[in-house]
């Protein structure tokens, strides 16, 4: 089973959607909007004058928020659909990212160009079989001294959800629609891998980074699991038996 090939065309279907959704609102951040959260803002700080590469990057909304920040961005995703509507929305702002379609993994087996930052967000890991050579090309990316930012929908609401906390030999395989308010209820296979937290910070860890920062949030800044309720603009929070749970965690790593 090709699992690129059938993720590849799962987010290309979900591309057609997601551009015409409120979700993600392309005509407010044509207008001006940045799609950056608070945590990645605060995290990131100033990258102006930075060069950034940025992983699965969708149709490059936060590539081209960090652009307009005044970053050089390069945005990497195995969307086909979603690469041609990055550089469609690129033309419109009249900004300079380059968008390249590719496997993360390939891209950083082939990637030779360094970078200040490597960046990557929300719901990134569970596409990815091999974490150590998805770190390995994170490090080869990455200029001395360099920072990679990971900030990740926490795996504690994927065990609440009956999904398994551990990695495993097999994937989880199965027929689900997109998380967008416009969901046509069109489902599509998807093929993904749980990470533990300890699997992440091991195999960065393990690809030569140094951790510099671990922190965990209770709320997520998107609406887009059941069970939540919203507490603040933007800040979507999940009780179990009275106690907040986890629902982002953060890391901030840097390249010796």
């Amino acid at each position: 089973m090709n699992y690129l090939d059938i993720n590849k065309e799962t987010w290309n279907k979900r591309t057609t959607l997601h551009v015409k959704s409120k979700f993600y609102d392309v005509a407010s951040f044509l207008q001006g909007q940045s799609s950056l959260n608070d945590i990645e803002i605060n995290q990131l700080g100033n990258v102006s004058g930075k060069s950034i590469l940025h992983l699965q990057c969708h149709f490059g909304q936060d590539s081209l928020s960090l652009a307009r920040l005044g970053a050089t961005v390069t945005g990497v995703d195995l969307s086909s659909s979603a690469i041609d509507e990055a550089k469609i929305l690129n033309k419109q702002l009249g900004l300079n990212a380059t968008f390249v379609c590719d496997d993360v993994c390939h891209f950083g087996d082939s990637n030779t160009q360094q970078f200040d930052i490597v960046y990557t967000s929300y719901g990134v890991l569970c596409w990815l079989p091999d974490l150590a050579h998805w770190a390995q090309g994170v490090a080869k990316a990455l200029k001395s001294g360099g920072e990679f930012h990971l900030v990740e929908f926490h795996t504690f609401n994927d065990l609440l959800s009956g999904y398994s906390y551990f990695p495993k030999n097999e994937p989880d395989i199965e027929e689900e629609t997109t998380y967008t308010e416009n969901c046509d209820g069109q489902v599509s296979q998807v093929i993904t891998w749980p990470h533990s937290l300890s699997n992440v910070i091991s195999a960065l860890i393990n690809a030569g980074l140094i951790i510099e920062l671990f922190e965990e949030h209770a709320y997520s800044p998107y609406d887009c699991f059941d069970g939540l309720e919203q507490v603040a603009e933007k800040r979507y929070q999940m009780q179990h038996k009275g106690q907040k749970v986890p629902l982002i965690y953060s890391i901030k790593a840097r390249k010796p």
